[in-house]
């Protein structure tokens, strides 16, 4: 699905963001969504304990890559302070590289917009736990 530099410079993208916040990322990649999304992407939440974080502050961006769909679902403690269409604004950002066939780059420009934003709200603290391994989980 990913060459072996791309998901390296998708975990560092992970590990980057979670250098300045409390907030933990996940990336999940399937080949097809049988369902909405953001559905899937729910049930991946909680397949992977996403919703077990002390703050409530994962991300998890979700990707069926052959059906060409994508979401991201913030934990509730994110989404009680974020802008509204705080991701939606990403989504578009990555969409502009998925068009282009750039699925990797689109990942890392995701996930670094969403670092910006849990580092205002959830500053990293100096007794932080990385509560969710930082690789890329991969679906059927």
């Amino acid at each position: 699905m990913f060459t072996e530099e791309e998901k390296q410079r998708i975990v560092a993208s992970i590990q980057d963001a979670e250098r300045n916040t409390s907030g933990e990322v996940k990336v999940h990649v399937e080949r097809h969504c049988t369902s909405e999304p953001i559905q899937r992407a729910a049930e991946v939440f909680v397949q992977l304990e996403m919703n077990r974080t002390k703050l409530q502050n994962g991300v998890l961006f979700y990707i069926a890559l052959e059906d060409h769909k994508f979401a991201i679902l913030g934990d509730s403690g994110i989404d009680a302070v974020v802008p509204a269409n705080f991701w939606e604004n990403i989504k578009e950002i990555m969409r502009e590289f998925f068009r282009q066939g750039k699925i990797a780059d689109g990942l890392v420009a995701g996930i670094e917009q969403a670092g910006q934003q849990l580092k205002s709200h959830f500053p990293y603290q100096s007794n932080d736990v990385n509560e969710l391994s930082d690789d890329i989980s991969f679906g059927e």
